[in-house]
């Protein structure tokens, strides 16, 4: 059974995403939720998705805030055998996912800031745990089972637990940059994201409990009870052990003086042996289950073979009882509440490149690369009854870098097209070793097969020079491995809806509200447990983004 304590790597896994790769969020802007597809853009949201298109603004001041409500839920259906129940769920809401972007032009350059939850920015909350928290309580089961043949009053037939998990991760992006016009056609983009970044974890595991005799039992109570019980069955296994050496010695002159191929009668009759002694050597051998016939017709040496062949036996069983004595007592010790209070902080530094394209008023191209994000995160740690999370011990948690791509078409009045590509690249990045064990009970390295990607298209209807609507579709294909994928830490490849619609109130105050809706791909992963062997886990998540926001422009 694996040590409860091992449950702690559970948290250092968790990442909160909406829209976007492993660990990024691309869901930037009110724009983006609407389309799906803004790489090639040249609004003001260009700050994140195209920023060497910026010089295509008007000279002067533009501003925007966006802000998303986010709903999304996480399930795992497991056929684990020993769980009580295999379906476990998990929501995050996210009331306000705020952005906020601001652009100064003059002529060929512009000056950019942007800010916004680059990773995560939620709460995953998990009311019953996970698999992962539970199955090792499950197996005490199973392991307690030889407790039967003790005593039928030590019999374990089953278990609960109060499981609770809530983890928070918000990477912050604070972008600053500088875009250059070389010419009508080619403009450039240099700048630096700065990753301010907190992790928060609060789990607990508490009220562990047994069920023997018919009701439940606190386990840790229970169990060291039951190592009272089993010593004591083990101390009068070795009183036994010493009894049966005592009287197997007390024999040994009845041997010497040339009895030892006689039967017990043929003792008796002789005058070996008295009819007292006669009835001690066949009661003590009685009791230990050998039939009076079997012992009629046993000699004097074998008689006393027997007492030591009992004897060793139970000394023996003295030892493991003894053992298991041991295990139970140490295996309370596991079964008492343990609780994880830590947050995780450090920064990060990610430089981003960029270059737009305008072949002629009608076409548009983006291009955009950022860097891997070296993130080191260092615990800041209340309560870690684990053990695995160290006050002030840092650990790397870095973000792959991305390039993105896109196409836009302006070229009729009454529609506008935008074609986006992304691809993450995660073969760059160790996403270290997962919470599950193989099948010899191995950690499992985390391995990405290929590169996430994305593949988007948006159109916007332009109804009227003051309001336009628009629709969008995105496909999302990850190249994870399974053995990447756990309860605590999984994606899913998806598909995406979107609609919304852009109200120009006046010619510098925009406004534009979005709608998306997530329909992730629900992925299967067999598991070999090596104490159940094979079995089927199942993945599933939904995501509704609604987002609004304002731009307006100082000209």
């Amino acid at each position: 059974m694996k040590k409860l304590t091992l449950l702690a790597v559970f948290f250092m896994l968790l990442n909160v995403t909406f829209a976007g790769g492993l660990l990024t969020n691309y869901n930037q802007s009110a724009q983006y939720i609407r389309m799906l597809s803004r790489n090639a853009a040249l609004e003001i949201d260009a700050v994140f998705y195209n920023p060497a298109g910026l010089v295509k603004l008007e000279n002067g001041w533009h501003f925007a805030f966006y802000s998303q409500s986010i709903f999304q839920t996480r399930e795992v259906n497991t056929e684990f055998p020993l769980l009580n129940d295999g379906y476990y769920k998990g929501e995050t809401t996210v009331p306000v996912f705020p952005d906020l972007y601001g652009v100064y032009k003059k002529d060929k350059w512009a000056f950019s800031l942007g800010i916004g939850p680059i990773g995560g920015g939620g709460t995953a909350t998990f009311d019953r745990g996970l698999p992962s928290f539970e199955i090792p309580i499950s197996k005490a089961v199973p392991a307690l089972a030889g407790l039967a043949q003790i005593s039928p009053a030590l019999a374990v037939t089953g278990y609960s637990a109060d499981l609770s998990f809530d983890g928070s991760s918000t990477y912050w992006g604070i972008q600053l940059g500088a875009t250059y016009a070389i010419n009508d056609m080619f403009s450039v983009y240099g700048g630096v994201r700065v990753m301010p970044s907190v992790n928060a974890y609060k789990g607990a595991i508490e009220n562990v409990m047994l069920e023997a005799g018919g009701q439940m039992n606190p386990a840790s109570a229970w169990l060291t009870g039951a190592s009272s019980t089993v010593s004591g069955i083990a101390g009068q296994a070795t009183t036994g052990a010493n009894l049966m050496y005592g009287t197997a010695t007390q024999m040994q002159p009845v041997i010497d003086a040339g009895g030892g191929d006689f039967t017990l009668a043929q003792l008796e009759g002789a005058g070996y042996i008295d009819a007292a002694t006669r009835s001690l050597i066949e009661g003590g051998l009685q009791y230990v289950g050998i039939p009076q016939e079997q012992i009629d017709m046993m000699n004097f040496v074998q008689l006393q073979g027997t007492y030591n062949a009992v004897g060793d036996e139970l000394t023996a069983t003295a030892g493991i009882l003894n053992g298991t004595a041991q295990t139970l007592s140490g295996t309370a010790g596991a079964m008492e509440d343990r609780e994880v209070d830590t947050k995780q902080k450090g920064m990060g530094f990610t430089p981003i490149i960029g270059i737009n394209i305008s072949p002629n008023d009608d076409w548009n191209i983006g291009l955009k690369y950022e860097h891997k994000t070296s993130l080191i995160l260092k615990n800041e740690t209340k309560v870690d009854d684990l053990g695995l999370f160290p006050d002030g011990v840092e650990g790397s948690y870095d973000v792959p870098g991305i390039i993105t791509a896109g196409v836009g078409y302006r070229g009729l009045d009454w529609l506008e097209m935008q074609l986006s590509y992304n691809m993450y690249l995660d073969k760059g990045v160790d996403y270290g070793y997962n919470v599950r064990y193989n099948s010899v009970g191995q950690r499992v390295k985390r391995e990405i097969d290929k590169n996430y990607y994305e593949l988007g298209l948006g159109l916007q209807f332009n109804l009227s020079e003051k309001f336009a609507i628009s629709v969008g579709g995105l496909i999302s294909e990850n190249g994870v491995t399974p053995e990447y994928q756990s309860d605590f830490s999984f994606t899913n490849s998806s598909n995406t809806l979107a609609g919304g619609f852009m109200w120009k109130i006046t010619d510098k105050l925009v406004f534009d509200f979005g709608v998306s809706n997530t329909f992730y791909k629900d992925d299967t992963v067999v598991f070999t447990d090596p104490d159940v062997g094979e079995y089927d886990e199942t993945y599933a998540k939904t995501t509704l983004n609604v987002a609004a926001g304002i731009s307006y422009s100082i000209f």
